[in-house]
């Protein structure tokens, strides 16, 4: 049983997740898990691995959404790109890390590029 925090945030995911498929993105994974780290959504955007975070907020209290993606949390990310493009054997794809924040009414931003990071082994 989920308790409410986790039930937000699976309900933000769902809402991030039909979100990308409308603007084109193919979803091919959802809550990747790993021995480095997680990532909530892995797409395909045209012919660009995209690997999603997704920040939602019921207040703007802390900042939001945008101030939640510390540096430690981009590169755990990171990481977890790197071993599943290993895993699945796309060493060379082309790969970006976007953020779909959503605000306390739903509100959904879409943040193609948030971070760059060496998808270098």
């Amino acid at each position: 049983m989920l308790n409410s925090r986790q039930q937000y945030g699976r309900q933000s995911e769902d809402l991030a997740a039909r979100f990308l498929a409308k603007r084109g993105y193919k979803i091919v994974d959802r809550n990747y898990r790993t021995p480095v780290g997680e990532i909530d959504i892995i797409a395909k955007d045209r012919k660009t691995m995209v690997f999603v975070e997704v920040k939602a907020r019921r207040t703007n209290r802390f900042g939001g959404a945008p101030y939640s993606i510390t540096a430690d949390k981009k590169r755990k990310i990171t990481k977890t790109a790197q071993w599943y493009l290993k895993m699945t054997g796309q060493g060379g794809a082309k790969a970006r890390f976007d953020v779909v924040m959503i605000s306390n009414d739903d509100e959904i931003e879409l943040v193609k590029n948030a971070f760059d990071a060496s998808l270098e082994y």
